[in-house]
């Protein structure tokens, strides 16, 4: 379902538990709270389209609901959310977007960046679900891998909606290609999400 071209190292999960998961849970509040702004901006720089308002603003909330419940998960284990860090994943993928051309290939771009980025989520929450020891974590993960691939095919049906299928999924693939050569060159890292 979620297309993505080459999966995650299965030592990550591993590497998750031993590294403490408090690292991997800084991070994701973290991305949580960065999904939640790429939305809002989106929003922000296409108000004039109403379809792109009316589908991302109950994805703004959500996404800020996850980003609560992530810090709430850190409380139970008498964590605190720490300091943000530099994610080279994400920084590259939007890198990649296009920031010349129209502004709806730049909306397009926009669009599947937040595509890919809930895509590589939702894959690694399934190995968080499946891996973790800890019950609460996994049910926790779990509901929330059913969100992200909810997320993932909503930026690309919108994408869809401005542009026809053939073309957004042409370039969907050049995104599917450029992250994965991208994993390639990435650290396995246990203390980040992506």
């Amino acid at each position: 379902m979620l297309h993505l071209k080459l999966p995650t190292d299965p030592r990550w999960v591993n590497m998750v538990e031993k590294n403490n998961i408090e690292e991997i849970l800084v991070d994701h509040a973290y991305c949580e709270q960065k999904a939640a702004t790429a939305s809002m901006s989106i929003i922000v720089n296409y108000p004039e389209l109403d379809d792109v308002v009316d589908t991302l603003m109950p994805i703004v909330a959500e996404e800020w609901e996850h980003f609560e419940r992530v810090v709430k998960q850190l409380r139970k284990r008498g964590l605190s959310l720490g300091r943000m860090r530099k994610d080279e994943y994400v920084n590259a993928i939007v890198k990649f977007a296009r920031k010349g051309g129209s502004r709806i290939d730049q909306l397009i771009d926009k669009l599947l960046v937040s595509a890919l980025i809930e895509a590589r989520s939702c894959e690694r929450f399934k190995l968080l679900w499946k891996g973790l020891d800890d019950k609460e974590l996994q049910d926790f993960y779990y509901e929330l891998m059913i969100s992200e691939a909810g997320h993932y095919v909503t930026f690309i049906d919108l994408a869809r909606k401005f542009k026809s299928r053939e073309e957004v999924d042409v370039r969907w693939q050049e995104f599917l290609k450029f992250e994965a050569e991208l994993l390639k060159t990435l650290d396995v890292r246990g203390d980040r999400m992506h």
